[in-house]
């Protein structure tokens, strides 16, 4: 035996009682759970801590991240052993050289600009190798995004596409997923995969479906409208027969207040109707992405130099405005915006970073600062309701998800503390759900959506993705003041029997592979 676990509180995932018991590994896996006699060539005395599976991060951005940060503290402190990637519709592959700068430009405030990064793939299953030659922190798993793609064939303009565009799409979706992506992602309030009618998703995920892949929509509105996006998003999917992941599941902005219920009932419905449906969530009210992302569709179209040239007029300036604090932007879910409501995460432009931590006064300060730093500013958008943060974290379908971008001087808490705060706040301290219970929504729920067959358990013969945490202290350290700090009470965390996490402090050891989607043979 390599390593034996003693004393521990098995949590194992399925949601079930948890129990004392030892747990030994051997050669990556779990090899024994009970009282086990022999000793290991190591042993951890785990009295008084929970030993659960490894947790899945379903909504990350961490595409680049994982390749210039071979620390990644941020995610193997908290426990998160695998990540789930290519999130809202944009990232890095399927590209040619130039749909790669575009979407470059276009995410910086996800990922940065990526200067320090080769990027030396073009398709899915490039980028998928090139995280298991570098060696990473973590797992990760790929979504094919959507609205690359979109740009890759079509480019960033707001247009039907052509049925021979449309094929060509179905194509690179379905490489993608051929070469080992676990679904397609969209972001329906991102330029351009917004610009796709339902017509054209439903046939893209009819190719999903195919591969027994799953579709993680951003969908068309959090705010006004959300009801009806959500219901676009459940109709689109029964009608491909493919399986659905709502993303960053919520109902924000004063039109929703205490309206996660009938959120929730769409999904009851569906799911006693037979549709196969999960979701993911971060446990905090306000919510993040870029100032860019605020415009409306039309003024994103043509990509971001396009956007800038529109910023730099006055005349397009100015419709910008109005849609954007009168009629309300489809980018901002339909709602004319608060002001006061957005907080700047960061900039691009390390010249700018006072700019953290402040507040937009007006629609001029944020078209100044999106000029100044050439559309790179994250927000954080603090338009959430607790009321709906515990409901929807309750639904049976619910898994976590932090939706974390790393990028900025004050990023969103929840990139460095989503796992623990479920822990330490929702469980132990107001009791929304049982530590059991949580468990299965942060590992076994999640690792059942990819399809794991070994992951996301705590059972013989499961891979040794394992985290070790004191129930009694484990807690988010990252504030909003303070996003950067490390998470209390996560001691141990494993990936393959290999201690990423010891004794609170991140080893020199790179154990994370790309995980790809195991062989479909039809339902």
């Amino acid at each position: 035996m390599d390593l034996v676990i003693r004393g521990a509180r098995v949590v194992d995932g399925t949601g079930g009682p948890s129990y004392t018991a030892d747990v030994g590994v051997h050669e990556g896996r779990i090899a024994e759970i009970g009282r086990i006699r022999s000793g290991g060539r190591h042993t951890v005395d785990a009295y008084g801590l929970a030993l659960a599976p490894g947790f899945v991060d379903m909504h990350a951005h961490s595409d680049l991240a994982l390749l210039r940060d071979p620390d990644h503290s941020a995610k193997a402190a908290q426990g998160v052993t695998l990540e789930v990637l290519g999130q809202d519709g944009l990232s890095y592959a399927p590209v040619d050289d130039r749909t790669l700068a575009e979407v470059r430009a276009a995410i910086t405030g996800w990922n940065g600009a990526g200067e320090d990064v080769e990027f030396d793939w073009r398709d899915v299953g490039g980028y998928l190798d090139r995280l298991d030659r570098s060696g990473i922190a973590v797992n990760a798993a790929y979504l094919v995004p959507q609205g690359t793609v979109r740009a890759y064939v079509l480019g960033w303009g707001d247009r039907a596409a052509t049925p021979a565009e449309l094929d060509r799409m179905r194509t690179l979706v379905a490489e993608g997923l051929a070469q080992g992506a676990v679904g397609m992602s969209s972001g329906l309030t991102y330029t351009p995969g917004m610009y796709a009618s339902g017509a054209e998703l439903t046939e893209l995920c009819r190719v999903v479906a195919s591969y027994g892949g799953y579709y993680c929509p951003h969908h068309r509105s959090y705010g006004r409208g959300a009801q009806a996006a959500y219901a676009e998003m459940v109709a689109l999917a029964r009608e491909a027969g493919c399986a659905l992941h709502l993303a960053h599941a919520t109902m924000n902005f004063p039109e929703n207040e205490g309206r996660a219920g009938e959120l929730l009932s769409l999904l009851d419905r569906a799911l006693a109707d037979g549709a196969d449906i999960s979701l993911d969530s971060y446990p905090y009210t306000p919510g993040c992405t870029t100032l860019v992302a605020l415009l409306p569709g039309w003024a994103n179209e043509g990509g971001p130099q396009a956007v800038l040239a529109r910023l730099r007029d006055d005349a397009e300036a100015e419709r910008i405005r109005y849609a954007l604090e009168v009629t309300g932007s489809d980018g901002c879910h339909g709602v004319p915006v608060d002001w006061a409501t957005i907080e700047i995460a960061g900039t691009a432009d390390p010249a700018l970073g006072a700019y953290a931590g402040t507040r937009l006064r007006n629609w001029e300060g944020a078209r100044r600062l999106l000029l100044a730093d050439r559309l790179g500013p994250t927000i954080l958008q603090h338009v959430g309701h607790e009321e709906n943060v515990r409901a929807i974290m309750r639904h049976r379908a619910h898994t976590g998800g932090s939706d974390g971008i790393l990028q900025g001087a004050k990023p969103h808490p929840r990139a460095y503390g989503t796992f623990p705060h479920y822990l330490g706040h929702y469980v132990r301290e107001l009791g929304v759900l049982s530590l059991e219970e949580c468990v299965a929504h942060l590992a076994g729920r999640p690792a059942a959506r990819l399809r794991l067959p070994d992951r996301g358990l705590v059972r013989t013969g499961y891979r040794a993705d394992l985290v070790l945490f004191d129930p009694d202290t484990v807690a988010a350290g990252s504030t909003y003041e303070n996003p950067r700090v490390l998470p209390a009470g996560i001691p141990h965390v494993l990936i393959d029997g290999r201690f990423v996490m010891r004794d609170g402090r991140r080893t020199d050891v790179l154990a994370g592979r790309s995980v790809r989607r195991a062989p479909y043979r039809g339902r």
